[in-house]
């Protein structure tokens, strides 16, 4: 699960993971939290993460957009024991960026500028 909270929105998306196998393991992942800040002069409007091992996005996990100047905290609570994560923003005015292979353990928060 991964949980988006800002000022004024809360937003919160469950990914569908397939848990069954990784509960198995002696050892769990803790949840990786970090911060996400829209510093961009546009309405950050979709919003992806997903583990730089995976081929694909998944879902959009904003409910709703995120303004210039919001920040909030990102939860990924997927199971993974990784911190090497890509992620994938999409702005009001039809601009996108993408980073990958990005370490959130470490960096602790992004923003797009």
């Amino acid at each position: 699960m991964i949980k988006l909270s800002f000022p004024k929105v809360m937003l919160a998306t469950a990914l569908a993971l397939p848990t069954a196998a990784m509960m198995s393991q002696n050892v769990l992942a803790e949840d990786l939290a970090f911060t996400l800040k829209n510093s961009s002069n546009s309405p950050l409007v979709e919003f992806y993460v997903e583990a730089s091992s995976q081929d694909d996005w998944g879902e959009n996990l904003l409910g709703e957009s995120v303004s210039p100047g919001e920040a909030g905290t990102v939860t990924i609570a997927d199971g993974r024991s990784t911190c090497t994560y890509d992620i994938l923003g999409v702005f009001a005015d039809g601009s996108k960026l993408d980073e990958r292979q990005l370490d959130l353990c470490e960096l602790g928060s992004y923003t797009y500028k």
